[in-house]
């Protein structure tokens, strides 16, 4: 009997009902203890009829309130209407997927964002074995913001609702076989059932593979995989015909197309096994080429490296960072994919972006990085990093052969430091930028024009290998036996993916140009050459006796990988002897938050993604009237600051035409952008109205670069009558807080503010006081202080999170 509003069900008063179906009758209820709204699922009489099913539900219930993801629905507790089970649950405000489908296909940019948050459902509740058994678009719900709640998660594993076999039966009701009643085993919704179900089998986390498949199929053509006229026609389809793959829009690319089909295999055998595999085919982590049909029998064999690049990888990062077991052999089978993700844990920030900021152990079996002004050390079998004790101010780190020790640039020197503990050793001088390789024959490391240099594990005076003058080089590597170096050169104005990798013999200036227009070149035991060009890394055969590449086409292994080309050209990636890869994820991408209403404290709000080309941004400032966003774009060997009106009606503007500009601010009144500029010879700070009219205005001396020194601009008081801003000490690792004065046109240094990372100062909105955050030059976690401005000698340190006061 349905329930009437203002019904007691425990502490929950019932308010309206808002769904009915096989699962039962749901309503809207309040939760008077907790003052929220929730989901009240009135189970139906058989399930508390049937002692068996009941203990079944409970069980099933208390596993999925150990589910907290945000893209599963949460139960929250079992109640009882009279004699009748009720489950509790969040209330999911929004159209589930089915509302959203009949409107018509769902672009491609959406369905993706949603699809993920799907798989990512699945994967946590498949790792704690709980099977969805009925996932459809009806079970899936997409609030306003974006967020996607998978609901009914195992629980009709407990239900048994009687067949039908209307057309409404293809989407509704969970429905079940005569023969398989008495069992109290589940079919499925015709229309998203594997084969397995359909025939009766046993059936694991593959059913649900199929069923996404079924799903984002729909989302993408607006039309079931397999449509039939009522249930007998669906199963019929399900059983024996191929989804028309050529009614998906000619938007979608082949590899979501490829996935489609793996997840739609009738064998299950031959279907994807892990939803996180399909999570990360979606994302192109897949070398995975288009079919034209079903694959239903092994492909004829390849040529051993087209067999052994299909790459598999996953992201690992700050905000992601990818670690993945790539593991080149010439011989069949492919060998299995090892897989695992972290992320930075709080108080971690990468440090200086032009260096390189991670390297993985020559077996693949430990990840180090650089982050707060010294290196980290994970075991990719271990849960945590740990700061290795004598790294302080450390970047571009790389591993002995052996694995046994590090070398890293520091304070003007390059170091080497033993893993097993001990005091860092200094090999010989160094500036930045520099890539550091290390091979049986020493450490190779690059000094910007100077050339490429080679000095010995034990220290000493580097030997001069390459010597350049109008060109700049990265990643310079000694290829085995000693003889030939290989190099990823440009012309000293030009962008790096105008460069080239080549090979040159020691000794001579005769050299061998392999790939044209890339840059980040890596030598692989496994005869294969990894490169860069744009934000993605390729890989191509390379027989090292001949010094030739293979013929044909390389082959994409990681797309979307972090660049910076302004003054090393790095690919933030890093790959073992044994085919380990690791990366950090670019470029980046932005959306824009605007709360709901006023007062909103949290995180909700609406989500609406910028239209932005793909580009590597960096350094987004949003300005105070929240109409437009400054942003330093790198495009190749510049960087300048653009504009964005965050109402879409207008393309991204460039602002700034200087060689190298960055870190922009906007004025309190909207009307200015302040920023750094670096032509290479000296630098300063300038500000320029955002309109772009006018002529670009210093603000604060020039400093001249060979001095090492570098102004960033951190924050403008009431009425722009004070600016804050940190200049960058390159040679002593070191940031100070400085500020300039509009009035008298001055600079100044804040005495007793330091740090060895950034130091984002900001002045509160009143301009009488100045917080700021930063490292301190022992290293450590990153620390808040704020005191009067002007300074009175009084300093307060807020405590760090999780920290008592």
């Amino acid at each position: 009997m349905p329930l009437s509003p203002g019904t007691r069900v425990g502490p929950y008063e019932v308010a309206t009902q808002i769904g009915v179906g096989g699962m039962g009758e749901v309503y809207r209820a309040r939760d008077t203890a907790l003052n929220r709204d929730v989901a009240i699922k009135v189970m139906p009489p058989a399930v508390a009829a049937d002692p068996d099913r009941l203990a079944r539900f409970q069980r099933e219930a208390e596993s999925l309130a150990a589910l907290n993801h945000p893209n599963i629905a949460q139960v929250y507790g079992l109640e009882k209407s009279g004699a009748i089970p009720a489950i509790v649950m969040e209330l999911v405000e929004g159209d589930d997927l089915s509302v959203r489908i009949a409107r018509g296909p769902i672009l491609l940019d959406e369905a993706l964002p949603i699809a993920r948050q799907i798989a990512e459902a699945l994967e946590a509740a498949h790792d704690r074995g709980i099977i969805h058994l009925d996932l459809k678009p009806a079970n899936i719900k997409v609030r306003n913001d974006g967020t996607v709640k998978v609901l009914d998660f195992g629980l009709a594993k407990a239900m048994d609702p009687a067949a039908a076999s209307s057309q409404d039966a293809l989407n509704s009701p969970t429905i079940t076989t005569p023969a398989m009643t008495q069992m109290g085993m589940i079919l499925g919704t015709a229309a998203y059932m594997a084969p397995e179900q359909a025939r009766g089998k046993a059936v694991d986390r593959r059913v649900d593979i199929w069923a996404f498949g079924a799903v984002l199929y729909e989302m993408l053509s607006g039309t079931r995989a397999f449509p039939g006229e009522d249930v007998t026609d669906t199963i019929v389809s399900v059983l024996s015909k191929e989804p028309d793959f050529d009614a998906l829009p000619a938007t979608v690319p082949a590899r979501v197309t490829q996935t489609l089909r793996v997840c739609l295999r009738k064998d299950a055998k031959q279907r994807a096994g892990d939803i996180r595999d399909v999570r990360l085919a979606l994302d192109g982590a897949f070398d995975t080429a288009a079919v034209a049909a079903p694959v239903v029998s092994p492909a004829p064999p390849r040529a051993p490296w087209r067999r052994a690049l299909p790459v598999a990888l996953t992201i690992v990062a700050c905000a992601l960072v990818g670690v993945a077991a790539w593991r080149l052999r010439p011989e069949p089978p492919p060998p299995p994919v090892f897989r695992a993700a972290f992320q930075l844990p709080d108080g971690q920030a990468w440090g200086d972006p032009n260096a390189r900021a991670l390297a993985v152990s020559p077996d693949g079996a430990r990840l180090v990085y650089a982050a707060n002004g010294r290196l980290y050390r994970r075991e990719l079998s271990a849960l945590e990093a740990t700061p290795i004790p004598g790294s302080e101010g450390a970047t571009s780190p790389v591993f002995s052969p052996d694995g046994q020790s590090l070398a890293f640039f520091a304070a003007n020197e390059l170091r080497r430091l033993p893993l097993a503990g001990g005091l860092a050793a200094a090999l010989c001088p160094a500036s930045p930028p520099m890539e550091i390789t290390w091979g049986p024959d020493g450490i190779v490391f690059d000094q910007g024009g100077v050339g490429v240099l080679r000095v010995s594990p034990s220290g000493g005076v580097p030997e001069t290998l390459v010597t350049l003058t109008d060109e700049r080089t990265n990643a310079a590597q000694m290829l085995p036996g000693g003889t030939h170096l290989l190099l990823s050169v440009k012309a000293a104005s030009d962008n790096w993916d105008r460069g080239d990798v080549v090979v040159q013999a020691l000794g001579t200036q005769v050299r061998t140009v392999l790939v044209k227009g890339a840059s980040a070149a890596r030598y692989l035991p496994t005869g294969h050459l990894l490169y860069a060009r744009g934000g993605d890394v390729f890989a191509v055969p390379f027989d090292v006796r001949r010094l030739q590449v293979g013929a044909g086409q390389a082959t994409p292994v990681v797309p979307a990988v972090r660049r910076v080309g302004i003054r090393a050209g790095i690919a933030q990636f890093s790959v073992s002897d044994s085919g380990t890869l690791v990366f950090i994820p670019g470029p980046a991408t932005f959306a824009w938050v605007q709360p709901l209403s006023a007062g909103v404290s949290d995180a909700t709000g609406r989500v609406t993604p910028l239209k932005l080309p793909p580009g590597s941004y960096e350094m987004p400032r949003v300005s105070p009237d929240g109409r437009r966003l400054a942003v330093a774009v790198t495009d190749g060997s510049q960087r300048y600051v653009a504009i964005y009106d965050l109402d879409g009606q207008a393309a991204l503007r460039r602002l700034t035409f200087g060689k190298s500009d960055s870190y922009p601010i906007w004025s309190p009144d909207s009307q200015r952008v302040t920023f750094a500029s670096n032509d290479g010879e000296s630098s300063a700070i300038f500000r320029q109205r955002a309109d772009g009219l006018g002529t670009a205005e210093r603000l604060t001396p020039l400093r001249p670069s060979p001095s090492g020194t570098f102004p960033v601009p951190s924050s403008w008081s009431t009425g722009d009558a004070t600016l804050l801003f940190h200049v960058i000490d390159l040679v002593k690792q070191v940031r100070s807080l400085w500020t300039w004065s509009r009035d008298g046109r001055q600079e100044s240094q804040v005495a007793g503010v330091g740090s060895s990372d950034g130091i984002y100062a900001v002045f509160s909105p009143d301009g009488r006081w100045v917080a700021y955050a930063g490292v301190g030059t022992a290293g450590g976690a990153p620390s808040v202080y704020v005191q009067p401005f002007p300074a009175t000698g009084t300093l307060y340190q807020l405590p760090r999170p999780g920290q008592r006061p």
